[in-house]
């Protein structure tokens, strides 16, 4: 069976690394395989990260294809090391997510902030209030071998590692990278773990690639008219979802996501990425999508 064909279900998740126990910017979506419009998974429910592992555990559709807006791993090979200086610097993206929870074991609601002021980790960091560590370079910041390819997109991704301003996605990423952990390898993670070619498996999403393939201009990327979210799932070859007026972008990043996860995991090329290596999977990760 080839690469993505098995899947009977998409999930798209919109993620939060804000603090506190339940966040309206979580929002979790499903389709089934087909043309069907894909829906908000307990659509008046305000998630909590824990709710997330435990639907991911535990309430999880068979042959699921799950899409997490995160990085799920940091710049390694551009400097041969997560986190040069550091002597706990971790091998790889698992042993790296370990360390992220190790940190942050007294940290609640898989947040991360004991990992952000950890002295050695700070280092690389670019934090607010004006607190960047003296191992952030100057500018945009360090990135991986996917956010390179990101860019070449035409997309504007930031460093996992900057965690200031709207479009960061580094607390998000940090506090994934615990719930990553918490999974204990009972759902696999493209590409750090191969596709076993059956069951569920979760793959990193950026969701702007999704928008853009369904026409958002640069800059754009949100939606929050409904009209304009069923304008672009009709891109997907989806059916409209219900209702007008306006929804919040997290929902629509959500349900866009899983609609385009729908068609994309059909095309071979996206689980062959020409700059993917054994190594940069095991160790970077990389974003589902990404040439």
């Amino acid at each position: 069976m080839n690469a993505g064909t098995r899947f009977r279900h998409f999930a798209g998740i919109d993620w939060s690394g804000a603090v506190g126990e339940r966040q309206k910017g979580i929002r979790v979506a499903l389709c089934a395989a087909g043309h069907a419009a894909p829906t908000l998974v307990r659509p008046d429910h305000v998630w909590s990260r824990a709710d997330v592992l435990g639907w991911l555990l535990d309430g999880l559709p068979p042959e699921t294809l799950v899409g997490l807006d995160l990085g799920i791993a940091l710049p390694f090979f551009d400097c041969g090391a997560y986190f040069p200086e550091w002597r706990d610097t971790p091998p790889d993206a698992r042993a790296l997510w370990a360390l992220v929870d190790h940190v942050c074991a007294d940290d609640p609601h898989l947040s991360a902030s004991s990992f952000v002021d950890h002295p050695d980790a700070a280092r690389h960091l670019r934090r607010h209030g004006g607190r960047t560590g003296d191992l952030f370079p100057p500018g945009r910041g360090r990135w991986r071998i996917a956010e390179y390819a990101q860019a070449a997109l035409g997309l504007h991704p930031v460093s996992n590692l900057n965690l200031v301003g709207a479009a960061q996605v580094g607390k998000s990423s940090l506090t994934g990278m615990r719930m990553l952990h918490q999974l204990g390898g009972r759902l696999p993670v493209w590409p750090v773990d191969a596709d076993p070619g059956h069951g569920s498996l979760l793959v990193e999403i950026y969701t702007s690639l999704a928008a853009r393939e369904a026409g958002a201009r640069a800059g754009r990327s949100k939606l929050r008219e409904i009209a304009s979210l069923n304008q672009a799932l009709a891109t997907f070859d989806s059916a409209p979802v219900a209702g007008s007026g306006a929804i919040d972008d997290h929902a629509s990043d959500a349900l866009l996501s899983a609609a385009w996860l729908r068609i994309a995991a059909r095309r071979q090329a996206l689980w062959h990425p020409e700059t993917l290596t054994t190594e940069v999977a095991r160790i970077e990760g990389w974003t589902f999508g990404a040439p």
